[in-house]
């Protein structure tokens, strides 16, 4: 989840609880202004885009007698480091998105407007013997994310899209699907695109609320002839079927990449692919393109991501309350325009001259005919 704004709130707790651990425990709260309560351990918390960390002043574990080796998340295998800012020398402990359940991160808390990550920095028990005489250090941090963000412009610009509310948990979650002009997916089609045959037609399909903390997969993408998805009436082109390639002009395309570059469905929030426009062999010509999505938590990235070479039947099935249908159309195609007026130059007007030269000779025949018969008449007299 990304952050809105620059200022942020920390909240320092200290406690003494039972069996000798001293337990510190922070809070930090995006967007909200900055406060001036410090510690001595100078313990700052750093909620980014990707990654959380906690950083700790050395001097504090110097004075409990905590080395650096000691320190761990809850899965000891996620390892504290030294790192100098500043000229000062802090231990700190930095984790990815991705590896927040393997080191041990607690169960997401939700709600309808926020959504919180806890972690727990550990240290080791010194034994000396069959005795421990110095603390055991536990630091609770947490990072609370928003997930409503508010953009206003002048003259705001507002393109063609399709959205749908899926529930997830305690929480709705707003999927999009658009269409682009190019493979920079930076301008979206504002009214119903018209598209020449063969030409690539660009779709995005991503989550817009929350940003940046579901994995998307498209499951299914189809085009048919009438807004309706699944009617019976006209005909019905399957781009995308399980999560895979149905097309053999449909290409998924990487959102952080260099241009071109392909990518994978599920594996990030934004799904991005190409297919070529083509039409249907009977009218209507229009067509409405639906896509079938699944919702995937950040630790079910595995299960995301569709196994495109040996799709068993039951993945093929398999019932999930997390999907929801997205419907865009209708998307017009380009027909090239004939030349009307080169065919009656070419064909309609020869034939008109050979018709008209046709009666003029008719006409000839005609009058000659008639004179030599007035000849004939004046010479028997």
């Amino acid at each position: 989840m990304s952050l809105i704004g620059s200022k942020e709130f920390a909240v320092w707790n200290t406690a003494l609880i039972q069996q000798d651990v001293y337990c510190l425990k922070t809070k930090k709260v995006a967007n909200a202004p900055l406060g001036s309560m410090q510690i001595d351990a100078n313990i700052k918390v750093m909620c980014g885009k990707d990654f959380i960390t906690i950083r700790v002043v050395e001097d504090f574990f110097h004075y409990y007698n905590v080395p650096l080796e000691a320190l761990h998340l809850p899965n000891k295998s996620c390892h504290a480091q030294r790192e100098v800012v500043d000229g000062i020398p802090f231990y700190m402990a930095r984790i990815s998105k991705g590896k927040y359940v393997t080191c041990g991160g607690k169960p997401l808390e939700k709600n309808i407007t926020h959504i919180s990550y806890s972690l727990s920095l550990l240290s080791a028990p010194q034994v000396v013997g069959n005795i421990i005489r110095d603390p055991v250090i536990k630091i609770e941090y947490t990072c609370i994310y928003p997930y409503i963000r508010t953009v206003n412009l002048p003259f705001p610009v507002i393109p063609l899209s399709s959205e749908t509310v899926m529930r997830v948990d305690e929480f709705d979650a707003k999927v999009q699907m658009m269409l682009y002009t190019d493979q920079t997916y930076t301008k979206a089609y504002n009214s119903a695109p018209t598209i020449e045959l063969r030409d690539k037609v660009y779709v995005e399909v991503k989550v817009t609320e929350p940003e940046d903390f579901f994995l998307l997969r498209v499951n299914e993408c189809w085009a048919t002839q009438y807004p309706q998805p699944n009617s019976t009436d006209g005909i019905v082109h399957t781009l995308l079927l399980n999560g895979c390639v149905n097309d053999e002009t449909v290409t998924f395309l990487n959102q952080n990449a260099v241009l071109g570059q392909s990518g994978r469905n599920g594996e990030s929030s934004t799904i991005r692919y190409s297919f070529d426009m083509f039409r249907f062999i009977a009218e209507p010509r229009n067509l409405y393109l639906h896509c079938t999505v699944q919702l995937c938590e950040p630790d079910d990235n595995k299960l995301c991501i569709p196994n495109c070479k040996s799709i068993t039947k039951r993945e093929a099935v398999r019932a999930d309350p997390t999907r929801g249908l997205l419907s865009y159309g209708p998307i017009r195609i380009e027909m090239p325009e004939r030349p009307q007026s080169s065919i009656l130059t070419m064909v309609v007007l020869p034939v008109a001259g050979i018709w008209t030269m046709g009666i003029f000779i008719i006409i000839l025949i005609v009058v000659a005919k008639a004179g030599n018969r007035r000849l004939a008449q004046i010479e028997e007299r």
